[in-house]
């Protein structure tokens, strides 16, 4: 059983928690009237403890829901969300249902204010991608009163629901894939992780998976802003300087590993028996490289269904009635630069 509530909070819950009037906590939070500070300080810490959101409809609209669903991603520069947004949108088509995007940039100051502005205006639901917020956040969604589905990662504790696919074991499965072929000397090229935890939790497991084997990772580059080739292009060739005895390069996403890629063919490298290399995501459009990258796909456009799928049936008959944990099973692609071992 979830001990999540069924209903919003309202003014009166805050002013229980604070101690003083509806009428003082509405003035308090419109920030009108003459109230002493002890007691604005004593409301609004009452407020964010309990993730209070005000309503921003109005009239006849403030007892209810709008049919809107709150979808909050990290970046719109990156290929993978666009797919996930798909996938949503796929499902909410054919209903009254409509997705609303809010961008958090990975900073989980500007999440928490995101999601504050799209709660206050009472979604019929939240999709929001990952499991790390802050504690304002997460006491905002628990206490909606609305179904939230966290995306992308099932590795944690959610809210709500999730979906999505275990990054470390993932990282552990790309692990056993180089070990399988022969590789020993191993690079990582990969965003910075406090910025992104799925990198983070895919990097822990394949780290961990590489050690059991007696392998540890002999280099490793890492780099804030966007999946770019030229990125790509540019760690590849710092790495190799540093490290030339490196016999496989590993990267977070296969947008900076195809620059990898394109950077080792200029150089004339043998791809893959020279060097081998990888990425994540299963990004389409990197299908007409010289080489295809062995890859893992991290199941996009089913998650962004599943998710969606979720809210459409929040509260329907037959509908389950406890927070649902779907974890997908992303597939492994050894392209053509993961070389196979000959017997």
């Amino acid at each position: 059983m979830t001990d999540r509530p069924q209903r919003p909070l309202t003014l009166r819950d805050v002013s229980e928690a604070s101690g003083v009037s509806e009428m003082t906590v509405s003035r308090v939070l419109r920030n009108r009237g003459d109230v002493s500070d002890a007691t604005r300080k004593k409301v609004l810490e009452a407020a964010t403890t309990l993730g209070y959101v005000p309503n921003q409809i109005a009239g006849s609209l403030a007892s209810k829901r709008v049919n809107l669903v709150a979808v909050i991603i990290p970046s719109l520069g990156n290929m993978v969300f666009p797919e996930v947004l798909t996938g949503i949108n796929q499902i909410l088509d054919d209903t009254p249902l409509q997705a609303v995007v809010g961008v958090t940039d990975y900073l989980p100051e500007k999440e928490e204010r995101v999601l504050y502005e799209m709660l206050s205006w009472r979604p019929s639901g939240v999709i929001i991608a990952g499991l790390e917020h802050t504690d304002a956040a997460r006491a905002m969604m628990a206490n909606a009163g609305i179904p939230v589905v966290e995306i992308m990662d099932t590795d944690g504790r959610c809210v709500d629901s999730m979906v999505g696919i275990s990054h470390r074991r993932a990282g552990a499965e790309m692990a056993r894939a180089i070990l399988k072929q022969g590789y020993q000397h191993i690079g990582f090229m990969g965003t910075k992780m406090p910025l992104d935890h799925r990198a983070r939790k895919r990097f822990e497991g394949f780290t961990e998976h590489l050690a059991k084997a007696g392998v540890e990772i002999e280099d490793r580059e890492f780099y804030s802003g966007g999946s770019a080739l030229a990125k790509g292009r540019e760690m590849t060739k710092t790495m190799l300087d540093r490290s030339p005895d490196l016999d496989f390069l590993y990267y977070s996403n296969d947008m900076i590993g195809a620059g990898g890629l394109l950077y080792l063919l200029d150089q004339g490298i043998d791809v893959p028996g020279q060097v081998g290399l990888a990425g994540f995501n299963g990004v389409e459009l990197l299908q007409g490289l010289p080489r295809q990258l062995a890859t893992m796909d991290a199941c996009r456009l089913e998650i962004g269904r599943a998710a969606a799928e979720i809210i459409r049936d929040h509260g329907q008959e037959g509908a389950p009635t406890e927070p649902q944990k779907i974890t997908l099973t992303p597939k492994l692609s050894l392209g053509d630069t993961l070389r196979r071992r000959r017997v």
